[in-house]
């Protein structure tokens, strides 16, 4: 075990237990100090993201993966945005809620409290350094942040960024640490840190999920892959359906809540698949189908059964025809990662019946899954985005970020 990684991880346990004393205007001064000092040191954070951006060119990462390791002045505005919009956000550390008096006068009830040490295991993006610091600097949680090799030189210069911010507010600059080995040694000595860190987050790609769920003795919450449909259903807008399918492929295609597979209802298909086909050419998508799809557009490949169960994060879609909705929402309870799945319909009834019986952490109805994120939600940031139903679901913002403790307040009184 690595005496400099117990000692870092030891750091963040003793800051995450001082952050729970400061108010939320310190917080708040923290997160403007962060933001100032992003600005200041745009060129800085450009100069090492380049570094990380001519090694993935170099390892032939695709382009899907390079944009979402870039860091340019748009990412770094972005970056200013969340801790602005984490500022505005109500703190919800030591919020009192469920008070109710009993029968002998005691007073029961909940404050919701930080988690205390968050690991976060992430791959790629370098921006998740700064979601997350806003999200714990906020909730009073301290992190350890594990980013993957692609990323390390931005992601370093991040974190030094977020210190020096947490200490020009006078809060301690240990409740945010990176782990700086790439290796993946350093992330079983992590997932074995179970005295100092209280939940393991793993956000990336599903190799890496089963990695941490195998070797974690430290609860998890998991991130988990992005396997998201879309389903046309027979009443459904056809106009609406093209640009809302559009959307939900091609607006970002490499990011986990883009749309992977589409189902359409047999009897809109010969209708609705050409006009989304002269869509999805003009922007290189690679369309895969079964065979009722295929006859539909000729000269499309033919999906096999591992196309169902495959995040792309690319321009790449499968399509499949069904006869009924409920032939849809079998095929997503069977093949999605329960992450966000969506039905585009005129019919209310229909459109019930979709978000009742579909399993997943978002279920849309006439809209693209691409606004499953934190920041579209109105949670100013996310840790990352749940597929599991404990402890929470769908994207993890300030509030989840917290649990629960009782509180009783009593005039004396024993039992009896």
């Amino acid at each position: 075990m690595s005496t400099s990684l117990i000692e870092k991880v030891k750091k963040v346990k003793s800051a995450s237990r001082e952050l729970v004393k400061f108010n939320t205007d310190v917080k708040d001064l923290a997160l403007k100090q962060i933001a100032a000092e992003l600005d200041k040191q745009r060129e800085l954070i450009k100069g090492k993201n380049k570094i990380d951006l001519k090694n993935a060119v170099e390892k032939g990462m695709s382009n899907a993966l390079i944009d979402r390791l870039t860091m340019d002045d748009k990412q770094i505005d972005k970056m200013i945005k969340v801790l602005n919009d984490v500022i505005g956000l109500k703190d919800p550390v030591g919020e009192i809620c469920n008070m109710t008096t009993m029968p002998n006068g005691l007073k029961v009830g909940q404050m919701h409290m930080p988690l205390g040490v968050i690991g976060i295991i992430f791959e790629s993006r370098p921006n998740v350094c700064i979601e997350v610091a806003a999200l714990t600097i906020k909730s009073a949680n301290g992190v350890i942040l594990k980013g993957g090799s692609d990323a390390i030189n931005s992601n370093i210069c991040i974190t030094q960024i977020i210190k020096d911010g947490l200490k020009k507010a006078g809060l301690p600059e240990g409740a945010v640490e990176i782990v700086e080995s790439t290796d993946r040694e350093s992330v079983k000595e992590l997932l074995k840190l179970k005295d100092y860190i209280d939940v393991i987050i793993p956000r990336g790609g599903l190799n890496l999920i089963r990695f941490v769920e195998e070797n974690s003795v430290i609860p998890v919450i998991r991130h988990d892959q992005g396997i998201c449909h879309t389903y046309i259903d027979e009443y459904a807008d056809m106009d609406m359906a093209v640009k809302v399918c559009f959307n939900a492929k091609v607006q970002r295609p490499g990011v986990c809540n883009a749309m992977e597979t589409l189902l359409v209802h047999e009897i809109i298909a010969p209708f609705v698949l050409p006009k989304l086909k002269a869509e999805f050419d003009k922007a290189g998508v690679e369309l895969r189908g079964c065979d009722k799809t295929c006859s539909l557009l000729p000269g499309i490949k033919k999906a096999t059964d591992e196309d169902w169960i495959t995040e792309y994060l690319d321009l790449i879609l499968s399509i499949r025809v069904v006869s009924s909705i409920d032939e849809a929402i079998d095929h997503i309870n069977t093949y999605s990662s329960h992450h966000s799945d969506a039905i585009i319909s005129d019919n209310y009834q229909r459109g019930m019946q979709f978000i009742t019986e579909v399993d997943s952490a978002a279920c849309y109805i006439n809209a693209s899954t691409r606004f499953t994120d934190g920041n579209e939600f109105g949670l100013g940031a996310e840790m990352g985005i749940s597929n599991q139903k404990l402890h929470v679901r769908g994207p993890m913002g300030l509030r989840e970020l917290t649990s629960a403790k009782y509180i009783v307040l009593g005039n004396g009184q024993i039992r009896k």
